[in-house]
């Protein structure tokens, strides 16, 4: 199972980048291809204008079209994802994600942002094809607290919602099962 995970956050120390790099820690430990996707890290420049000719975007648009298994990660900002998240989305072919588990995970200052992913993230990746959209993953930012170390100390409630939405692709034999699974209720 190819599993591609993209990191929305135009922050390099952010709760949303760190909740993504949790989740690519849990799957990591799965016999799964695993690629993730900077998008800050990508040339702005080429982004901003679609530059079609850039490798680097070009090569993060195959390997989004290639996945599996998306888990794309965001912070949330007054009700919406990501700005840097948006470009990136709207490079994107307009059936790129059609046969593809997508796990939105997101983060925001209070449980008032927690709709933006029902009603501003799910339904630009319906658009660009997804039809397996799993239950996402939304962290406040009391749920998330600083550590002294630098990172994030998530709270247990938190740790287990994201386990249990990456349960179904955690382990080599529950991957083709939960691709099966999906396949039938299309």
């Amino acid at each position: 199972m190819n599993i591609v995970c993209i990191s929305g956050s135009p922050s390099p120390r952010s709760r949303s980048a760190w909740l993504l790099q949790l989740a690519q820690a849990r799957l990591e430990a799965s016999e799964h291809t695993h690629h993730t996707i900077v998008v800050r890290d990508l040339p702005a420049h080429a982004l901003v204008t679609a530059d079609a000719r850039d490798a680097s975007l070009r090569s993060a648009i195959a390997r989004t079209v290639d996945a599996q298994l998306l888990v794309i990660a965001t912070p949330i900002y007054k009700a919406a994802y990501s700005g840097l998240l948006k470009i990136f989305l709207d490079l994107l072919p307009q059936d790129a994600l059609r046969d593809k588990a997508v796990l939105p995970i997101a983060t925001g200052g209070s449980l008032g942002h927690l709709l933006a992913v029902d009603y501003a993230l799910k339904p630009v990746l319906s658009a660009l094809g997804a039809r397996h959209i799993l239950d996402g993953v939304f962290a406040t930012d009391a749920q998330l607290p600083a550590h002294a170390s630098g990172g994030y100390a998530p709270d247990e409630a938190l740790v287990e919602r994201l386990e249990r939405a990456l349960r179904p692709w955690s382990s080599p034999a529950a991957a083709p099962r939960a691709t099966a699974e999906l396949d039938a209720r299309c």
